[in-house]
């Protein structure tokens, strides 16, 4: 539209009028773009033996990552003992991590582990998370953590013993901040499966779709899926960070069911010769030892990836029903053959995609 300076009385206040609203609009548009959401980036290690490789902190350092939430063991339930014990203990050296990275402790708790313990048995368990984590970061000297993480895939049934859990781990902890991861179906349904009593949620975007039924088109993420579980995101209770995946892994099916999962194994040894490729399945022509996988004739395999289109689709998905101004995003995880099958580019755009 064009707005004419000459004419009557009435139309110059009309003109006027509407180049204000323009320049309004236009400055509002720059202030909004000023307001960028801020991100901090981060990265999960999920392994129990801390051993970074040159180009694992040279690709920290080029993507100016500075926090690492690192597995410092799981718990698990023990039915001889009918006790929680803690398993995969966290094993590193004092010097594998570079001056000014900040290491959150994160904690796997089996949902199984919540399931079966004792309402009476919770503070306990509180206390020796609590002590555990302590003395994992004594031995490592790790700089003291400003935050611990929880981790666990609860359900409506086993919401109340974990969450009375999480009160008592805080109220042990309370100069600290307590996260606790979130999955999407815990979103979606929040109202059911309850808000974890903690200071800020992670938000795991990945492992969205079900692994074990052969239709599944890929487990691990998903665009479409992952819409499903996010209409009300901006309505929960807790700030939110953001886990994105970066693996990837085989599901095998043998006579049609599920039966594990394969990893470190890449499509390229899958030749003519052992297996037919049809979309991301492969079905075994024969019996063959693979990669020390023994794979029978007739077992299904479901290459699953998780692919940079799309992460960057889900992550904008996401990003339109964020509310909060700050976040945190986690890329799952540093692996240095993980790593390798993205260019720092790409890397970056991720992180940059959430602002």
């Amino acid at each position: 539209m064009f707005l004419s300076l000459r004419g009557n009385k009435y139309k110059h206040k009309a003109g006027t009028g509407m180049v204000s609203f323009l320049v309004a609009l236009l400055l509002l548009s720059c202030h909004e773009k000023r307001e960028e959401r801020k991100v901090e980036r981060s990265f999960y290690y999920w392994k129990s033996v801390l051993k970074l490789t040159d180009f694992e902190k040279q690709q920290m350092d080029n993507l100016h990552v500075k926090t690492i939430y690192l597995k410092f063991f799981d718990v698990d339930w023990d039915g001889p003992g009918s006790m929680p014990v803690p398993k995969a203990k966290l094993q590193a050296a004092r010097d594998k991590l570079q001056g000014g990275i900040q290491v959150i402790p994160t904690v796997f708790i089996s949902n199984e582990c919540i399931q079966k313990i004792d309402t009476s048995q919770l503070q306990a368990l509180a206390l020796n998370i609590n002590k555990l984590i302590n003395d994992i970061s004594a031995s490592n000297n790790f700089t003291p953590a400003a935050e611990i993480q929880i981790d666990c895939d609860w359900t409506a049934a086993t919401k109340e013993k974990y969450f009375t859990l999480l009160k008592h781990i805080k109220q042990q902890t309370s100069h600290l901040t307590i996260s606790a991861t979130i999955r999407l179906h815990q979103v979606k349904f929040f109202g059911k499966t309850g808000v974890p009593p903690v200071d800020r949620g992670l938000l795991m975007c990945y492992n969205m779709g079900n692994l074990k039924n052969p239709g599944t088109k890929n487990s691990i993420i998903e665009t479409e899926e992952l819409k499903k579980y996010i209409g009300n995101l901006s309505t929960y209770p807790l700030p939110l960070d953001i886990g994105l995946p970066l693996f990837d892994w085989m599901v095998l099916y043998r006579n049609g069911m599920y039966s594990g999962l394969i990893e470190n194994l890449p499509v390229t040894v899958f030749t003519g010769a052992v297996a037919v490729k049809k979309g991301n399945r492969l079905e075994m022509l024969k019996d063959t030892l693979l990669g020390g996988y023994d794979l029978k004739k007739g077992d299904v395999l479901r290459d699953e990836q998780s692919e940079y289109t799309e992460i960057l689709a889900a992550a904008a998905a996401v990003n339109r029903q964020l509310k909060n101004t700050t976040l945190r995003v986690s890329l799952y995880h540093m692996d240095s053959v993980i790593l390798k099958k993205y260019t720092l580019h790409e890397l970056e755009t991720i992180y940059n995609s959430m602002r």
